[in-house]
């Protein structure tokens, strides 16, 4: 059986359907590499694809999408909602079968080296593929964001892992790295008042000395009036959906807010989503190997 990578590249464009279009096709044109899952944004202004293939399939198509979108998408003409640095903001490569993560981390140096030799756009390694302790988080590495990334290229500690200390100047800087698979989990408020949202992902994020393995911010859904709690869950297990959800609930209510919904973006593990059953429902000596029955046939 062939060794499987996924890949959730993020590009920074959620509203035109020509352009989100075309990746679309480009990521489908690879051989050996299969679209599973691709969604936008308007809001955010920006669209998560979800990808797998085996080692060379998954390594083109993310070269191409890579390619695809800093010839189509104008940083200099981008706002969104989501924080953002380049045309392609981030490319992590996730183990899926038979392949390690140092594997992994192997392939996105290899892509991010081609990425950089062909189209000149400087790229941070992140997440386990980084070079230094303050580069693993996303978002130490995106802060400034595409605005504010030419003075920090130009301090000691964030030249870029490949290239000059220069942004491309329409495609930005890009990160490119390897993780374990994350929840992309967002709850939304009945409030247009942003600061809520903020303050309530200050408590839960980990830099804040919230939950571990949350990372979170604040996001303006301004088509529908409402603040959001955007986070991304990067170990279910050790931060398991239904905890941020409950606290995100109890935080808002000392503002008089309420949850109006959540939403899970792109693919998740079925796990997390099992265990969030498990919890409200209380069931006793689940398991989850056993007891689902698709699991339990492909056993």
């Amino acid at each position: 059986m062939a060794k499987l990578v996924e890949c959730i590249p993020n590009f920074s464009e959620g509203r035109d359907e020509k352009v989100i279009n075309g990746l679309v096709e480009v990521a489908k044109s690879v051989p050996g590499v299969t679209l599973l899952d691709h969604s936008s944004d308007s809001s955010h202004n920006r669209s998560v694809f979800t990808l797998v293939g085996d080692v060379d399939g998954i390594q083109e198509a993310a070269f191409k999408l890579v390619k695809y979108a800093s010839e189509n998408i104008d940083m200099t003409k981008h706002s969104g909602e989501h924080p953002r640095m380049g045309a392609t903001d981030v490319v992590p490569f996730v183990p899926i079968k038979d392949i390690t993560a140092e594997e992994c981390v192997e392939i996105s140096k290899t892509v991010a080296k081609r990425i950089n030799d062909e189209l000149n756009i400087p790229i941070f390694l992140y997440e386990d593929s980084a070079t230094a302790p303050d580069r693993k988080n996303l978002a130490r590495v995106r802060k400034g964001q595409f605005e504010g990334m030419p003075e920090k290229l130009k301090e000691e500690a964030w030249a870029p892992d490949f290239g000059e200390r220069a942004i491309h100047p329409t495609a930005g800087i890009t990160a490119v790295g390897a993780r374990m698979p994350l929840v992309a989990f967002n709850v939304n408020l009945d409030t247009s008042d942003i600061t809520i949202a903020n303050k309530i992902a200050k408590i839960i994020r980990a830099s804040g000395g919230g939950f571990k393995y949350c990372k979170g911010i604040g996001v303006m859904l301004e088509d529908r009036n409402i603040a959001q709690v955007s986070m991304n869950m990067v170990n279910f297990e050790g931060t398991p959906l239904y905890r941020a959800f409950e606290t995100i609930r109890f935080e808002a209510k000392r503002y008089g807010v309420n949850i109006i919904g959540s939403e899970v973006i792109g693919l998740t593990p079925a796990k997390a989503l099992v265990d969030v059953a498990e919890y409200y429902l209380q069931i006793e000596d689940f398991d989850y190997s056993k007891q689902i029955l698709e699991n339990h046939l492909l056993s």
